[in-house]
């Protein structure tokens, strides 16, 4: 890995072999730090760019989301010639991610102890999976709907009405992403020490689960009271909560008992501060349902968007409720540079911030299989090689039909 003035990542060379979200989402946000990413893809591609509507060019705006700055290689691994172009590829890699199907890599003869840790002592393999290889669950196939229910997040998520709810984020793909380029960056720097790499085991459920504050905490700490479904409202701080408005829904939190004072003072409602079932946030917890009548009967008069701005230029935390639309045409998007656009692309910006070294957008979600040729010959590939690649369909520029 060498270093230049091209983000904070540049330098480093990453093969992504993985498919829908989760690696996706990890390897967008390392290339948008610099990171070379080439996306190997199977011969029918990345099942992502199925999903929709919508498409742009026949891609799904799934696939469009998590995919940009990569180029596209498509490649058969089953085949032995596909095998042989990934391990050139790896020659002077430092990182492989993938998320094929447990034990896939190993019958390919790609395993990472058996071959990879041996001819590339300096790789760092991450693999993602459902829930890992042995265990119960081990090599079981998993998404993150079907892991938000075995970790416990439909049991707190939705109300009594609802009942138990699966997340409107993907948050477990999105989570062990996250976690996932946490883990890479912190083998990367041991690698520094030990000039080693090594290999790292992520699976869904594990990330899942350790989302899962404060209900696994409030769990153990209670002596075993089961969390129940929450609805809006927080199950440790009131008030946090929704609250409807003369022209819209907004959100309200009381962080600590600070706040809740001068939110008080703040709504012309300075008795509710000295109110013996509201003093503590403990007593707030405890009279939740009333204190929300008092509150509700402030609000409803208000104008929100006037009411949180105000409430926001005096210190305290509150919001409307924006839908997509408002969120990416807010001049604070805006002025963060959240809404970015380039050759007809369009997407959120890169939300982490470097002062000598900013990510950049350098190249727009590929097509499949869009930078193969070019790909092969940084490798070293000769033109007869990788027209004979093409025509035996171990690299494929075309999408092949399951």
């Amino acid at each position: 890995m060498t270093s230049n003035n091209g983000g904070a990542l540049a330098g480093l060379k990453v093969i992504d072999c993985t498919r829908v979200l989760g690696g996706p989402y990890c390897t967008q946000m390392l290339g948008d730090h610099g990171a070379e990413i080439i996306k190997i893809e199977p011969p029918q591609g990345d099942e992502v760019r199925d999903w929709g509507p919508p498409f742009h060019d026949d891609d799904a705006a799934y696939f469009i989301g998590v995919n940009r700055n990569k180029r596209s290689l498509g490649l058969d691994l089953r085949s032995a010639e596909g095998k042989d172009v990934l391990l050139r590829l790896l020659e002077d890699a430092d990182v492989i991610i993938e998320n094929y199907k447990t034990g896939s890599m190993e019958k390919w003869g790609l395993g990472y102890e058996e071959v990879l840790s041996k001819k590339y002592p300096r790789l760092v393999h991450c693999r993602i999976s459902g829930f890992g290889a042995d265990g119960p669950y081990g090599g079981f196939p998993g998404y993150d709907g079907i892991i938000q229910a075995m970790v416990g997040h439909f049991s707190i998520n939705g109300a009594k009405e609802s009942g138990p709810t699966r997340l409107g984020l993907a948050m477990v793909d999105i989570g062990t992403g996250l976690y996932a380029g946490n883990a890479i960056m912190m083998a990367l720097f041991e690698r520094e020490k030990s000039g080693k790499g090594q290999y790292l085991d992520m699976t869904l459920y594990d990330c899942g689960l350790s989302l899962m504050h404060p209900h696994v905490p409030n769990y153990f700490v209670s002596g075993g009271k089961v969390p129940g479904l929450t609805g809006n409202p927080h199950p440790n701080i009131a008030p946090y909560d929704l609250f409807v408005t003369k022209t819209c829904q907004i959100f309200i939190a009381g962080g600590n008992d600070r706040a809740w004072k001068r939110l008080c003072e703040e709504v012309g409602r300075p008795e509710l501060g000295d109110d013996p079932r509201f003093l503590t946030n403990a007593d707030r917890q405890v009279n939740k349902q009333e204190l929300k009548k008092e509150l509700e009967g402030v609000f409803a008069e208000v104008d929100g968007e006037a009411f949180c701005e105000k409430l926001l230029a005096a210190g305290l935390p509150v919001g409307p409720i924006r839908n997509t639309e408002d969120v990416m045409s807010h001049p604070h998007t805006l002025h963060r540079n959240m809404r970015v656009e380039k050759d007809g692309y369009k997407s959120w910006g890169i939300p982490i911030k470097f002062s000598r070294t900013p990510g950049s957008i350098r190249h727009v979600p590929p097509k499949f299989g869009e930078h193969g040729r070019d790909i092969l010959k940084e490798h070293g590939f000769s033109s007869s090689e990788i027209d004979d690649l093409f025509k035996k369909e171990v690299a494929l520029d075309e999408r092949k039909k399951a």
